[in-house]
């Protein structure tokens, strides 16, 4: 959930550090989304020198521009399922100042 704004070079690290630490499906939702999701993807083929990327390390990408975020928590538990690898858990990234994490893991759950 991207509420900030960010440099350049900040949204690319973070990207990269996703696919590094074994994020399989990314759905990105708020500023610049489309952005995130097309900068996940880019880390995803680098992690892989441009080359084919194995199936079982696919990075699914989507982003949501259009919905709440109670639709996006709805998609993510109802439909974000990768084609290869059953995914056990959900990170919740919040990139804003203001603390939420009470009330979007309430709104997640709720989903």
């Amino acid at each position: 959930m991207i509420e900030e704004k960010v440099t350049p070079q900040w949204r690319i690290i973070a990207s990269e550090w996703l696919v590094k630490s074994g994020c399989l499906y990314m759905l990105a939702w708020g500023d610049e989304c489309s952005l995130w999701d097309d900068l996940v993807d880019i880390a995803n083929l680098e992690e892989f020198g441009y080359s084919e990327i194995p199936d079982e390390a696919f990075v699914m990408t989507t982003w949501h521009e259009s919905q709440t975020l109670e639709e996006v928590f709805r998609f993510t538990k109802g439909f974000a399922i990768h084609p290869h690898v059953e995914l056990k858990r959900t990170l919740i990234l919040h990139i804003a100042e203001s603390d939420m994490q009470t009330a979007f893991l309430q709104m997640y759950n709720d989903a």
